[in-house]
């Protein structure tokens, strides 16, 4: 017997799914830069963002704090996207 039942949602566990998947996509962009794999991780990456901007449309139905998650997720692979982290730059 649990001491504490807790009913997660399957629709909740997706939407973390996906954003964990996204913020790996956008890693792997960052991590290919420079090699022969750049445009692959590039396209990959551009891939995730838009499925996460369709994701935080479709989340709004879920609750703010579900969109609000989302949103976050989407700011933070923008970020890893964008920014340049290079101590040359």
């Amino acid at each position: 017997m649990l001491p504490f039942a807790v009913v997660v949602s399957p629709t909740l566990c997706a939407l973390g799914a996906i954003q964990v998947l996204g913020v790996v996509a956008a890693g792997l962009a960052r991590l290919t830069e420079g090699t022969r794999h750049e445009i692959g991780g590039q396209w990959l990456c551009l891939l995730a963002l838009g499925i996460m901007g369709c994701v935080c449309g479709v989340a709004i139905q879920c609750g703010p704090d579900a969109a609000a998650a989302c949103a976050g997720t989407l700011a933070l692979m923008t970020l890893i996207a964008v920014a340049d982290f290079s101590a040359d730059g």
